[in-house]
């Protein structure tokens, strides 16, 4: 039986034995796409570098994570992340590890910049992924199974290498969607938009994923304009 006078006060995270905490960082904003001037592609995926805008982001990131005990940096193989970890890699004298299973929704059709022209002009394939909230309605995309195929697989391979500490991994939009939305069962597309630059902190612990926080962007502040959030 408790005794009366012990008193029982609410405790702070602590991250369990074994845990893994990954901070999921989005790329800061890549360059603007145009029907003139398409993404080049890599493995079929669209690789734009950062805009000018988004290299201020990476500055951003790098300033407010730099006190953290980060043990490690992960990168996709799209230059947007290696080019957004840069600021912070340099500060921490660490030299970031690809981890392309990370790379964003593969678009088929869309990719190379299509998306967000086709998103502008409300297409009508573009409002049935919204509606229906996958991205295979995209003629050759990549289906919610085999997205959350790879995805998982690559944060297994980050957390089976680093239990007990701290590591940032950054990624894309829809994988930080992706992530979340799996992690709490919620819609697929509930957590689409997160900031450029923006921190989503998750806790992965033998089978299971915690979500500390989404889209942190109060280092981002000076640097968010209209067209943040937008899905890729």
């Amino acid at each position: 039986m408790a005794n009366s006078k012990t008193e029982y006060r609410q405790h702070t995270f602590q991250r369990p034995p074994g845990a893994t905490e990954i901070l999921l960082v989005r790329h800061g904003e890549s360059r603007a796409a145009s029907a003139s001037n398409p993404f080049p592609l890599v493995d079929g995926h669209g690789d734009p570098e950062l805009h000018d805008n988004g290299h201020r982001q990476a500055e951003r990131v790098a300033r407010r994570l730099q006190e953290e005990d980060i043990h490690a940096i992960y990168v996709t193989n799209l230059q947007r992340t290696a080019q957004t970890a840069a600021p912070l890699a340099s500060v921490l004298g660490l030299t970031p590890m690809v981890e392309a299973d990370l790379r964003e929704v593969f678009l088929g059709d869309w990719e190379g910049g299509v998306l967000r022209i086709k998103a502008a002009e409300q297409d009508p394939v573009y409002l049935q992924v919204q509606a229906e909230q996958r991205w295979d309605a995209i003629p050759n995309a990549e289906s919610w199974a085999d997205l959350n195929h790879r995805v998982m697989r690559g944060l297994n391979n980050i957390k089976n290498n680093h239990p007990d500490q701290l590591v940032v991994a950054v990624v894309h939009g829809g994988i930080v969607a992706h992530v979340v939305a799996h992690a709490t069962g919620a819609e697929p597309f509930a957590f689409n938009g997160a900031d450029n630059g923006s921190i989503t902190h998750i806790v992965m612990l033998q089978d299971q994923i915690k979500v500390r926080r989404f889209n942190d962007a109060a280092h981002l502040l000076d640097t968010l304009h209209d067209g943040s959030g937008a899905l890729t």
